[in-house]
């Protein structure tokens, strides 16, 4: 995200004294305010977050298994081939 946006959001979080020690201590450590060190800890672990759902990893045989097989001749499938054809023919729904 811009950090030109102006903040006019507001967050609130209760947490365990422990864990606010720790989150200060650690805002010192980086001479950050406690505000700032911890919105860039929460965006830093958005991105990450949002990266690590915006694709599927999979093992490499399975994805050379994939590719193979969309590289194949499709086979034939009367059934589907049917559906297209009486959905072109009277649709259900109407397209915008």
């Amino acid at each position: 995200m811009s950090g030109m946006s102006s903040r006019t959001e507001r967050v609130e979080a209760r947490i365990d004294p422990d864990s606010a020690q720790r989150i200060r201590y650690a805002s010192t450590l980086e001479r950050t305010s406690l505000s700032g060190f911890m919105v860039a800890a929460a965006a830093e672990k958005a991105e990450r977050v949002i990266a690590e759902h915006a694709y599927t990893l999979v093992p490499s045989d399975y994805f050379d298994r994939l590719l193979q097989s969309l590289d194949e001749p499709a086979e034939p499938m009367p059934e589907l081939a049917a559906v297209a054809r009486r959905e072109r023919e009277q649709p259900r729904f109407r397209r915008a």
